[in-house]
């Protein structure tokens, strides 16, 4: 058993599948729970504050999740880690790339982040380092190609996707009625679509480790619904638990 401590700690590397370890030398966009041990003398300041709003304004333009991060800053070393999630490094030399929200986990203050056109993923532009979670290792993938949404991590160098209905897998009402709300769709009926140049990273399983599928579904759709349509959705669960008590 090795017992680690700074001097054997590796330095912008992975401790193991499942943890990642960041020197900070200076600022680094960082989400929140996913620290899960540090070395060193480090801070952590909410993004917006008034010591970070110059570096917060240029480097994170995507204020629907301004509140999921902070910035570390300091010197020292920063154990990553996401629920079991495997965690990769992916290193941007004046490129782009677009990564799922959630597993986004950190990147360094000369990478740009901003929301993507498809909901729920955001777009990292710039260079420098992204570290991102998925649900075992991560596959690349040539364009063109078209991939299970729930399986989809993110893309690089191409054009934003499209969603694609395979109609002939949708039969009966209920099917239907679920390709137009985007509801209890498999892969075999909607995929993403990759089209031009680029590479697709594709988790090993669609499947959600900690959540069920629909209910992260749900969630990632929470940010997008209007004040009438929340309170509509928390009247529509009040009824549904007072009937299933």
């Amino acid at each position: 058993m090795t017992v680690y401590n700074p001097n054997n700690l590796p330095k912008n590397d992975n401790l193991n599948r499942f943890a990642f370890v960041v020197d900070v030398k200076e600022q680094i966009f960082i989400r929140k729970g996913k620290m899960i041990a540090f070395y060193g003398n480090l801070s952590f300041e909410a993004l917006g504050s008034s010591l970070l709003d110059i570096l917060t304004l240029r480097a994170f333009n995507a204020p629907k999740y301004i509140n999921n991060f902070v910035v570390a800053h300091g010197s020292g070393q920063l154990i990553l880690g996401d629920n079991g999630n495997d965690l990769a490094c992916y290193d941007l030399d004046a490129a782009n790339m677009t990564i799922r929200a959630k597993n986004l986990l950190g990147f360094t203050k000369n990478v740009t982040c901003q929301e993507s056109t498809l909901p729920g993923y955001l777009t990292l532009l710039g260079t420098g380092k992204i570290i991102a979670s998925s649900n075992g290792p991560v596959h690349f993938l040539d364009l063109p190609c078209r991939v299970d949404e729930q399986a989809v991590l993110g893309w690089a160098d191409c054009p934003s996707p499209s969603y694609r209905y395979d109609y002939e897998h949708v039969r009966s009402f209920v099917s239907a009625a679920g390709a137009i709300t985007g509801y209890s769709l498999s892969g075999e009926e909607k995929q993403v679509d990759f089209t031009g140049a680029g590479t697709v990273l594709v988790q090993s399983s669609e499947l959600e480790l900690s959540n069920s599928s629909t209910l992260a579904h749900l969630v990632s759709l929470l940010p997008m619904l209007g004040k009438e349509d929340l309170s509509k959705l928390s009247l529509s669960l009040q009824q549904q638990t007072q009937q299933r008590r």
